[in-house]
């Protein structure tokens, strides 16, 4: 699936410049498009799990981010995602200098094109900007079941 076209992604097409939504600055909230290219090549058809590391910009970026959570709701279950946890964190038993998160949240799409599905929506684009103007730093990473090999 290439995310611009809404075609399926081949070896030879070429990668989005960016999603609508991509920050190219020095501290990227949002995926890149050799993000994006990586996270298509790696498609298998499962469930994949998002987990979201976030720390917010102030409590203004908390309010900004809770604003943006209530709104996905529907654009969410349009496509089935399934929000698994949402929580604050603390205090880091084994920390990674200069990475001080807020929250966690889990989320089961039924595979990687049912998310991509959602962020290239122009629905949903309208509001990922309250995310990205909500994070000073994000980690958005695809996990999948862990067969143990």
């Amino acid at each position: 699936f290439h995310p611009m076209t809404g075609s399926a992604a081949t070896a030879d097409a070429p990668a989005p410049t960016c999603l609508p939504t991509c920050d190219t600055g020095p501290m990227s909230i949002d995926p890149t498009a050799e993000d994006v290219r990586k996270y298509i090549d790696e498609d298998d058809g499962e469930p994949v799990i998002m987990l979201n590391l976030l720390a917010f910009d102030g409590e203004a970026g908390r309010q900004k981010y809770n604003e943006y959570a209530m709104a996905t709701v529907p654009h969410m279950a349009r496509v089935k995602a399934e929000l698994i946890y949402f929580g604050d964190t603390s205090t880091a038993l084994v920390p990674d200098d200069g990475h001080e998160w807020d929250a966690v949240i889990l989320v089961k799409y039924p595979n990687r094109n049912a998310f991509l599905e959602m962020v290239m929506d122009p629905e949903y684009q309208k509001i990922s900007k309250l995310r990205t103007a909500a994070l000073k730093d994000a980690v958005l990473q695809p996990t999948s079941l862990w067969t143990g090999t």
